[in-house]
């Protein structure tokens, strides 16, 4: 708290309660500003995942569970393999298959007829790419049978005007050092309280009107949650190298313990580039808790870019684990006293 500007935090938690048959909000902001920008990372996964589903719930002939690969590639998977993938392990190429079938623009006008705004959607992740161009799917429609998509022409990303898109005071790009900020104008933005107000249509969809919510059938949202709140190791991952809390920053990303039963953390965390940021629905059912908590951390101490020296395991994670501890008891107190 003695350097707060050093680390660009960004803080949205929210208390929830129920009575009778509603459910209130009440939200609790620190620093939270559309205009301020940091970089999303993996948390743009969690609305790509979501809108797959949807389309996937549109088109008659096609289930989560039809098998597909990208044209050009070999990779086989199914849909529900890779929304899982993408909240177990948060899984890159995962994310990019899905961005094929939806592309940027369909995703982007989705989310804004939606109300969910401000979002920008405009490149894949785990590699730098400028085609706006999406390649094909091959599907599997039975044994015999070959379907494919067609390619997608989306919108050049226009850059952004917000405060922070140029950031530190170098950069590495193709080995060579560049001592001027590094410029995130083109890159994806998704800020905290449009994270926080995805998050809340998937979880509390009753409390949106209907062009609000998300077209998912009652199955695959059902899915959604479930894939939301998976461990690596109830994934099939080792958990050795993706420990309980690999992709749960909040309560129990500095540890390797087991996360017990009665926790679950309903979530989408996102690091890169020095920014941590994690976006959950925590819950405890033996006492009866749950609330929503947004948070972003900027780790970057030398201010250099792409150096991969980021401050992730020393400040960051610490950081979002500790803050999911103290609201955790916070509603515990809240909880005592009601």
């Amino acid at each position: 708290m003695d350097s707060v500007e050093n680390y660009e935090v960004q803080i949205r938690y929210t208390q929830i309660d129920r009575r009778n048959d509603s459910i209130l909000f009440s939200d609790f902001d620190f620093q939270v500003d559309k205009d301020r920008y940091f970089y999303p990372a993996s948390t743009v996964k969690f609305p790509i995942a979501v809108l797959a589903l949807e389309k996937l719930n549109h088109i008659d002939s096609l289930s989560r569970d039809v098998k597909f690969y990208i044209e050009g590639d070999s990779v086989e998977n199914t849909f529900a393999e890779d929304v899982i993938k993408i909240f177990a392990v948060s899984d890159n190429h995962a994310n990019n298959r899905l961005l094929e079938f939806l592309g940027q623009d369909t995703i982007n006008h989705n989310l804004s007829e939606k109300g969910v705004s401000p979002v920008r959607i405009s490149h894949r992740l785990g590699f730098h790419s400028d085609v706006l161009t999406t390649k094909p799917l091959i599907l599997y429609m039975n044994d015999s049978t070959l379907a494919t998509t067609s390619s997608l022409m989306n919108t050049e990303p226009k850059a952004l005007e917000l405060e922070g898109v140029m950031k530190g005071r170098g950069y590495y790009a193709e080995d060579s050092l560049y001592m001027e900020p590094f410029d995130f104008s083109l890159k994806n933005y998704y800020p905290i309280a449009t994270q926080h107000g995805v998050l809340k249509r998937v979880v509390f969809p009753q409390n949106f009107s209907d062009e609000e919510q998300f077209r998912l059938s009652e199955d695959q949202r059902e899915f959604l949650l479930d894939a939301m709140q998976i461990l690596p190791r109830e994934a099939d991952y080792d958990p050795k190298t993706y420990y309980d809390g690999y992709c749960k920053f909040f309560l129990y990303g500095d540890t390797d313990d087991v996360i017990p039963d009665h926790i679950q953390i309903y979530n989408k965390v996102g690091f890169a580039y020095g920014a941590l940021t994690d976006c959950a629905y925590i819950v405890d059912t033996r006492n009866g808790i749950e609330f929503m908590l947004t948070a972003t951390i900027l780790v970057n101490k030398d201010g250099i870019f792409n150096d991969d020296a980021y401050e992730y395991d020393e400040t960051g994670i610490p950081f979002l684990a500790e803050l999911g501890r103290q609201l955790y008891q916070i509603e515990l107190e809240r909880k005592g006293s009601e």
